[in-house]
């Protein structure tokens, strides 16, 4: 492990209640310091993944109606044609009229965005979202 640096850090009295609420929040394992260096890493994923050319991976979750006319067909024939990218998928039925999908990729940073824009674009699809992190890889 890299050796550990201290440093001062100046901010206003309500913001620092705010944070100390949101340290109590993550645990009795995490500290000041221990969440300040995960928003740091998470700061620093959200700049990699930017980049077009970064190694990503993500979660696609996305809610729709099974009813669409044929909205489960086009989905499909997307993530077919995407193969290369999409690592696995799991369909969950949340009710009667409503489906959750969560399609997990590994690509270019600038792929794995395309095929999530082209998922989120179809007609019927009424949430979703993608979450991704980097591994640190370029392609």
């Amino acid at each position: 492990m890299a050796e550990l640096v201290r440093f001062s850090v100046a901010m206003p009295d309500d913001l620092l209640m705010q944070f100390d609420n949101l340290v109590a929040r993550r645990g009795l394992a995490k500290n000041r310091s221990e969440v300040i260096r995960d928003l740091v890493r998470e700061a620093l994923v959200d700049e990699e993944w930017e980049d077009p050319l970064q190694e990503i991976v993500g979660t696609l979750t996305i809610v729709f109606s099974h009813h669409a006319s044929d909205l489960q067909g086009k989905l499909d024939h997307i993530q077919h044609a995407y193969f290369g990218l999409i690592t696995s998928s799991m369909h969950v039925h949340l009710d009667a009229h409503n489906c959750l999908e969560v399609i997990v990729m590994r690509g270019s940073s600038a792929d794995v965005r395309g095929v999530a824009d082209a998922i989120l674009g179809v007609k019927g699809v009424k949430h979703g979202r993608l979450t991704a992190t980097t591994t640190g890889r370029y392609l």
